[in-house]
């Protein structure tokens, strides 16, 4: 069934009620790779409960319910394959530091639809509040393969410019090969990131990491080399979906400092850097 767009965009935002606590934080940390070494005092901001620091991506997943990319699909006029989606990016922007454990109520809507000729491109908004005001807004990106050509609104087409000059930084974070098993217990359940029959039907050898994943492992290589180990300082973070990183690959997050953001540019080593997020940034404090 095609994409209506009209109808996805006309559709009454969805409001429910998101919970979360220390366990959760935890989960999520872990399932980005945090807690190697397991005792060094820099991991033990995100793995001990009595010192832990909320890293902001774990917004994405707070609540343990399915992510932005999941919502989208049961928006009236959409009724798409699981298999032909992709998330294609995402944005995240901080109202506030988050706490390691709260309530709040997330409303989230269709804000556009973009036509791209060989897929459709969903844009998922999310407005999170608890009972001291805004604490996060998020923006997932959905392509939808085979879904485009219907002649709709093609939506922005400029990128930034890559970063000049070699990169002020590079790390390099080497995911397990349980890696998506472990990740997706803070609520994706998209078979894509588990199921080897489920992958190939939808195009690839085996299954894929969650994009998200690779979000919150680059955002943590962040904070930990350039922001002095501090969450509360990352304001907004945003990057594009370029490729695919298959567990057990290495990322080379490459870093390009500025006054108030950092641009990222993250590929995978093992296939000769082919690249993975582009267009990544990171606003500060």
């Amino acid at each position: 069934m095609p994409i209506d767009a009209a109808e996805a965009l006309a559709a009454a935002p969805r409001t429910g009620e998101i919970s979360w606590d220390r366990e959760d934080v935890l989960l999520y940390h872990l399932g980005i790779g945090a807690g190697v070494p397991a005792t060094d005092p820099g991991e033990l901001r995100y793995t001990l409960e009595s010192r832990l620091h909320v890293l902001p991506s774990f917004a994405t997943v707070a609540g343990g319910g399915p992510p932005g990319v999941i919502g989208a699909l049961s928006v009236p006029g959409v009724d798409v394959d699981l298999a032909r989606v992709l998330h294609g990016g995402q944005s995240l922007t901080l109202h506030r530091p988050l706490p390691p454990e709260g309530a709040a109520t997330a409303t989230g809507r269709i804000v556009a639809v973009h036509d791209k000729g060989t897929a459709t491109v969903l844009v998922m908004r999310t407005e999170v509040t608890d009972a001291n005001g805004p604490l996060w807004t998020d923006e997932a990106r959905i392509f939808v393969r085979g879904e485009g050509g219907r002649g709709g609104d093609r939506g922005p087409s400029a990128r930034p410019d890559p970063p000049a000059g070699a990169p002020d930084r590079t790390v390099e974070r080497r995911t397990r090969e349980d890696q998506a098993l472990l990740y997706r217990l803070s609520g994706d359940r998209n078979p894509l990131h588990a199921d080897p029959d489920f992958a190939r039907a939808a195009g690839f050898d085996r299954p894929v990491l969650h994009g998200l994943c690779t979000y919150g492992i680059t955002l943590k290589a962040v904070v930990d080399t350039l922001l002095d180990g501090d969450v509360a300082r990352v304001r907004a973070y945003a990057a594009r979906f370029a490729g695919v990183v298959f567990p057990g690959e290495t990322l080379r997050i490459r870093m390009w400092r500025g006054a108030r953001a950092v641009r990222l540019a993250v590929s995978a080593v093992e296939r000769d850097d082919a690249p993975v997020l582009t267009d990544a940034i990171v606003e500060h404090a």
